[in-house]
């Protein structure tokens, strides 16, 4: 099912469910007005084309490895780019979340493959073994490897346990907060928010919702009800940036711990950030671009975790959100030989990348944001997990 590199550049040619596309000739149909609420049947077509575009576009074997499959960070990639010179960890992870989704809503031998294959690209590529020196990154993996055993039976147990005592070092319980990288002084939202999910999903509810309140206490602002992005200590610096995906996983951890232990204060501190976002990080009821590169993933994670809000706590404020951003997105796509292209800010259309680029834009172990930011794997990983979202909502009947 997979297809590694073959005597023909995928710069040139573009397979799709069998479908060969010319890229260098790429007809492209305009986006037409928001549409009404979606079918189940409409919203599964919609995440099915959305999986078929990244796969397309994206996913190829490690060095033409069998058994192995990674994301290329943009499309058209550079020559570079194609043999995963420049990679971005936690991209991976999340395309493994995506790949989980797919598995889910269509369950196949080859997407539970596909899996597989992407968390053994992701263990090939990484030359440090399982981990790396960002604890959010780190984080991001673990959670994609809990659900895919736990949903798929997809098991990486040496994985799992190498992320998890990871994760415990970055434990600092003068500040009752994880790390945000090795020896690093910052505490943040994006890193605390989703090891207090992986938490929770391993039994730990204390430790989870010690982490919980470190966040609401110390990261949330007072005026908007949002989450900041994080402190230093010791001095309790704060930087005060505010991300939609800092929201997604401060609400899915309340959400989380809500379920779990039944606490009221959890749901009430997770409806009040639901709210908070529908005010501050939407337009319209669409979610905000953040451009490409990693903040190409800012506006999916939020998607992601609006929906499991919205499903384990019946919020349908978070349901709205997700469908009005997946209408908007779906909309203002462009379609390149039948397949969706996404747009950074799903507000506005859908541009196509005409060429490779061949700067590095690797820094400090983030990916920076291509010319065209379309032309990011975050870009259109963050389109397919909103649509995923959004059929999960739809058979839900939210």
């Amino acid at each position: 099912m997979y297809r590694g590199r073959t005597g023909v550049s995928r710069r040139t040619v573009l397979w799709a469910g069998g479908v060969g596309a010319v890229v260098a000739a790429l007809p492209v149909s305009a986006s037409a007005a928001p549409e009404g609420p979606t079918t189940v049947a409409e919203s599964a077509r919609r995440a099915w084309l959305a999986e078929q575009a990244v796969v397309a576009r994206h996913v190829l074997a490690v060095w033409g490895l069998p058994g192995t499959l990674l994301g290329v960070i943009a499309w058209p990639p550079s020559p570079l780019e194609e043999v995963f010179e420049e990679w971005d960890y936690w991209f991976q992870a999340h395309l493994v979340d995506c790949a989980i989704d797919a598995a889910l809503r269509a369950p196949a031998p080859e997407r539970r493959d596909r899996v597989a294959a992407l968390v053994r690209g992701i263990r090939t590529r990484n030359f440090t073994g399982w981990t790396n020196q960002y604890y959010d990154d780190m984080t991001w993996l673990l959670l994609a490897l809990e659900r895919a055993d736990r949903t798929l039976g997809v098991r990486f147990p040496d994985g799992i346990d190498a992320l998890r005592a990871a994760s415990a070092e970055s434990w600092e319980p003068e500040v009752g907060a994880v790390r945000w990288r090795v020896g690093s002084d910052y505490y943040n939202a994006c890193t605390n928010a989703p090891t207090g999910i992986a938490l929770a999903r391993f039994g730990n509810l204390s430790r989870a919702g010690q982490l919980a309140d470190f966040v609401d206490t110390r990261l949330r602002d007072n005026n908007s009800g949002l989450i900041v992005d994080g402190l230093h200590e010791p001095g309790v610096r704060l930087e005060t940036a505010v991300y939609s995906y800092n929201q997604g996983t401060a609400i899915g951890l309340e959400a989380e711990l809500s379920a779990r232990t039944g606490t009221p204060e959890y749901r009430r501190r997770a409806t009040a950030l639901i709210v908070a976002t529908s005010k501050g990080m939407t337009d319209n009821g669409v979610i905000n671009g953040a451009g490409g590169g990693d903040g190409g993933l800012f506006m999916g994670i939020l998607a992601r975790y609006l929906a499991l809000a919205a499903i384990t706590l019946r919020d349908t404020t978070a349901a709205q959100i997700v469908h009005t951003s997946a209408q908007a997105a779906w909309a203002n796509r462009t379609d390149v030989n039948g397949l969706p292209l996404f747009g950074a800010d799903w507000s506005t259309p859908a541009t196509v990348p005409d060429q490779p680029e061949d700067r590095i834009r690797l820094s400090n172990g983030r990916i920076a944001a291509s010319a065209t930011p379309n032309r990011d794997l975050s870009v259109q990983l963050s389109g397919w997990m909103l649509l995923e979202a959004d059929h999960q909502l739809t058979i839900a009947g939210l």
